[in-house]
């Protein structure tokens, strides 16, 4: 029996169809790119201090020193979240006292912003901090909103794949596309943080199922060659067009809920892609759809210009294609052998560690010097060279070197920028976009690498675990930047001694590159440093000097 490649071998790699699919589902990947990151300007946290009501009875000095200061990064500046107590300012006021001269602020008692916060407008001229005053006691609220995003996203990967294998990858990749253009225009109406966040859930379940079910369809049509390029250039690529469109957008549009209202409109476009992009042949066949099937095929060869053959499926083959079932395996298969089960542990490690460092920088581009939409754009920018060296190193160089490599060169300069002199700032953001570009090489090296590790039998439930994992990572990124309220190099230290370690351990994975990929679990490689029983006199030696998997039998657990 002839496997799908097999029978739409015809077809070519590289037709007007399949450069029509790749760049549509690309192009389909683009709002993605500003939707999750968007929260860096929308809840993005201006200079704020204490507001002194109009109405108290103050002198000019008077108010001039109604905030204290403080020591922040070697600089007195205002107190964000204390004023002087009004009631003691004012009596000194109407008695005629002046501030320093005839009274000693340190010694005045302080209260709390009792009457609200007054917040610049050199950067924003608002966001749902300002709206909602979410800063000092509050302050927690907008990485909150943050990681409820990303809990969306976790949530919308479980399901996803269930969705798109039931209902079909296009239904799902255009459901999923309204369900996080639409909740993102609800969010423009919202009356309260609750409600905004509560929307934003909702946007990150839309926007990793859109993410996976148009990945899914795009490696399901694309042939062998073309779904390399796709899977590690094409989706990633667009996905930072978009990314790079986000400061783009923010420069011009300073009010969030209107900047929120022009982010939509890209999405809304993507809806006239239907008429373009098919469902997949491969799910259909899977449904026993065999003439929707044909026919998207056949159309596809005309568009090719090829003349597609009388008969495309042989009638014994439309029997076998639909009733092939393989055997059941669960998630616990994935730690039935001493050696899987490291894997398994490893591979949470990696990419919980690289989705902390990925999100924890791009959400950290407001905390560096210098203009906060020139860095955003930069921090999207560096992801394009990214992705570009990760393909390079994928197909020319070992897994394991290069992921461990990327991580490295990531993990190491975020521990130089608490190095660098204050006055070189410059210095600093060029590290920090360093780092950036590596963890985002190891990133996208790692869906690859983990592919090739597990066997075909549990493939996807490894990728998946992994996957929940790397969600588990960004859940807590909002809070690692968090820490830099106390201590501004803190979030960097922890960041990049974690990569470091992660890339010291990536070291003992074993090398896939150049192997042909496990079938089932006995065929894995091995980790090194793990000892395994000989269920032979002799063992096979791979080039690497590793014994080969298929002759040795890891303890159970």
């Amino acid at each position: 029996m002839r496997d799908y490649d097999e029978v739409t071998a015809f077809l070519g790699e590289w037709g007007t169809f399949q450069r029509i699919i790749f760049f549509l589902l690309s192009a389909s990947i683009i709002p993605n790119g500003f939707n999750g990151m968007s929260i860096v300007f929308l809840a993005g946290t201006p200079e704020h201090h204490c507001r002194v009501p109009d109405s108290a009875n103050l002198s000019s000095a008077w108010r001039n020193h109604s905030i204290p200061l403080r020591l922040q990064d070697g600089h007195l500046v205002p107190h964000s979240c204390r004023r002087y107590r009004l009631a003691a300012m004012a009596n000194f006021s109407a008695l005629g006292l002046e501030p320093v001269r005839d009274v000693d602020l340190e010694q005045l008692e302080q209260e709390s912003c009792l009457d609200g916060w007054e917040f610049s407008q050199d950067v924003y001229l608002s966001t749902i901090v300002t709206e909602w005053n979410l800063v000092c006691n509050d302050d927690w609220k907008a990485p909150f909103s943050i990681s409820l995003f990303f809990v969306g996203v976790l949530v919308g990967s479980f399901i996803s794949g269930q969705l798109s294998d039931r209902f079909g990858r296009k239904n799902v990749l255009f459901v999923t596309m309204a369900m996080q253009t639409g909740f993102s225009f609800l969010q423009v109406f919202s009356k309260n943080f609750e409600m905004f966040s509560v929307l934003f859930f909702l946007v990150g379940m839309g926007q990793i199922s859109n993410y996976v079910a148009a990945f899914v369809l795009g490696t399901e049509i694309l042939g062998k060659s073309v779904r390399i390029i796709f899977s590690t250039l094409g989706v990633c690529i667009f996905y930072a067009i978009g990314y790079m469109l986000l400061p783009l957008f923010a420069y011009f549009i300073r009010d969030w809920r209107m900047l929120l209202l022009a982010l939509t409109v890209p999405g809304v476009l993507c809806a006239l892609l239907w008429w373009f992009i098919p469902e997949s042949p491969r799910w259909l066949i899977s449904q026993g759809r065999f003439k929707e099937a044909e026919v998207i095929i056949r159309r596809a060869a005309k568009m090719n210009g090829i003349v597609a053959p009388s008969t495309i499926f042989e009638p014994n083959e439309l029997e076998d294609l639909g009733s092939q079932e393989q055997q059941a395996h669960n998630i616990l298969d994935l730690l039935r052998t001493r050696n899987i089960c490291v894997i398994t542990v490893m591979s949470i490690i990696l990419w919980m560690t690289i989705s902390v460092g990925y999100f924890g920088l791009s959400l950290d581009t407001p905390n560096l010097h210098g203009d906060i939409y020139v860095n955003c754009f930069l921090s999207a920018v560096v992801e394009v060279p990214a992705y570009t060296l990760a393909w390079v190193l994928l197909r020319y160089l070992p897994r394991r070197y290069s992921v461990a490599t990327a991580l490295f060169l990531g993990g190491i300069v975020l521990l130089f920028v608490q190095l660098v002199p204050p006055d070189l700032y410059y210095l600093s953001t060029t590290l920090v976009m360093v780092g950036k570009f590596g963890i985002t090489s190891a990133f996208s090296m790692a869906y690859v690498y983990t592919a090739e590790l597990y066997p075909t039998v549990v493939r996807n439930m490894g990728v998946g675990v992994s996957s929940t994992a790397s969600r588990l990572g960004s859940i807590l990124s909002p809070y690692f930047i968090y820490l830099g309220a106390y201590d501004r190099f803190l979030p960097y230290i922890l960041m990049g001694s974690l990569t470091v370690l992660t890339a010291i351990l990536t070291l003992f994975l074993p090398e896939s590159s150049g192997t042909s990929l496990p079938d089932t679990i006995d065929q894995m490689l091995r980790v090194k440093g793990i000892k395994y029983q000989q269920t032979s006199n002799h063992t096979k030696i791979l080039k690497d000097g590793e014994e080969s998997p298929i002759v040795l039998k890891s303890t159970a657990l």
